[in-house]
């Protein structure tokens, strides 16, 4: 990891999130996110629960950004105090995780069983032997698009969400369907939210990105992720993009104003538009992704072992992974469950929401993941993507193409330290 988070472990050790008993002999459990993993801001009603059958239990969330999460996750597991009894890695962060295994309690010694999920979602929080399972896997990402039925209706386009699916069976014909937007809406709307949103949808029906299976770096080699960028300059040159930075407050803005009409959608993204821009309920739509199928995001809740209450920390992980409190999520925030058990079960798979016109969410998911690939992720997948993402947006501020390529390259073997 580099100097810089190693230099300031001992300051953020101070401010993490240690957890308290008080004098009436409750247990205080913090629990440190991002974004809306288990709750909405101001719907704690999974915590609630458990609460309530565990009243000798209290729960604190913390939400941070997603990089800072990470970042302050690492220099506290460095130092060696601070965490939270409780800290979610993402799905692109869990690699660079599973070197420090000492540093994490090990499911595998916990009565978990591996098997209510597929292997590989498994093998991603696992040791290369197998020996050990660091993190419980909470939600899987999967792919569709989202999209405004006002504004394409505005632009003369479909909005049946059937319809509005046969417009894009590529993501060549996404664009070109954007350019007939622009042409209808005079560009006032833009067509999507960011090029980095686009380039993620796309390589999230790639096997392989950013890494090989050796763990090898292979961005600058691999024809696919040169093919993205180039289809998200594309985009971005035809004047399709919004130019707002993901999680940003002009994103959020963006969202609630509809300065957009489509957005790359894993089934996460209803939760935070649902949290962000309420007053778009029944604006909205689902329709499938380009090309059919992809993931992007998926999350595992870990227990370092530093912490003062693990056991009761190991308790509430394995009871918020349970399938009953994923099923519950799904619900209420969107995040699609890991377990494949519960994709056929009535309460997702008939699961309609109403904020996005009753489209049935937990129909478009579970297609989109069946044909998805396994996906190849390595140490510093997310802070790729990451880098991509802002590589984009300085193109979209008005950089060069290749400059912002070149520049992401060598900011990228920097991270991982090849270059």
């Amino acid at each position: 990891m580099t100097a810089t988070l190693a230099a300031s472990a001992l300051l953020l050790a101070a401010c993490g999130g240690g957890s308290d008993d008080s004098a009436d002999g409750v247990t205080t459990l913090t629990i440190n996110v991002f974004g809306d993993s288990f709750s909405l801001p101001e719907n704690r009603s999974i915590y609630d629960e458990y609460e309530r059958l565990n009243p000798d239990v209290k729960i604190v969330e913390n939400r941070g950004e997603f990089g800072t999460h990470h970042q302050n996750l690492q220099a506290r597991l460095t130092a060696g105090s601070g965490t939270a009894d409780l800290e979610l890695i993402e799905v692109g962060q869990i690699a660079g995780f599973i070197g420090q295994q000492d540093k994490f309690v090990n499911f595998l010694d916990q009565d978990v069983d591996p098997g209510q999920w597929t292997d590989a979602v498994v093998q991603r929080a696992s040791t290369p032997d197998g020996n050990a399972l660091i993190g419980l896997p909470t939600d899987v990402g999967g792919l569709a698009m989202c999209y405004r039925t006002d504004l394409f209706a505005e632009a003369g386009l479909p909005t049946d969400r059937e319809e509005v699916s046969k417009l894009w069976p590529t993501w060549q014909d996404y664009i070109e369907t954007g350019n007939e937007f622009l042409a209808s809406s005079g560009g006032e709307v833009k067509w999507f939210d960011a090029g980095g949103h686009v380039l993620t949808g796309i390589l999230g029906n790639e096997e392989r990105t950013f890494y090989n299976e050796a763990g090898d770096l292979i961005v600058e080699s691999n024809p696919a992720v040169r093919a993205a960028w180039d289809l998200s300059v594309q985009a971005i040159e035809a004047g399709q993009s919004a130019a707002l930075p993901e999680f940003s407050p002009e994103w959020n803005t963006g969202f609630q104003q509809g300065q957009f009409a489509t957005v790359t959608c894993p089934a996460w993204m209803m939760g935070y538009i649902q949290a962000n821009a309420g007053g778009t309920s029944g604006k909205w739509d689902i329709a499938t992704v380009p090309g059919g199928s992809g993931n992007w995001g998926g999350s595992y809740v870990t227990v370092p072992a530093q912490g003062e209450h693990t056991e009761a920390a190991i308790r509430l992980a394995k009871w918020l992974t349970a399938p009953e409190q994923s099923i519950t999520i799904f619900q209420e925030i969107g995040n699609f469950p890991s377990q494949r058990s519960t994709w056929d079960d009535p309460a997702v798979a008939e699961y309609s929401s109403p904020f996005f016109n009753n489209a049935p969410a937990g129909r478009i998911f579970p297609e989109s993941l069946a044909d998805a690939p396994v996906q190849v992720v390595g140490p510093q997948s997310g802070v790729i993507g990451n880098t991509f993402s802002d590589a984009l947006n300085s193109v979209e501020q008005g950089t060069d193409p290749q400059e912002a390529w070149e520049q992401a390259m060598s900011d990228i073997r920097s991270a991982a330290g090849t270059g």
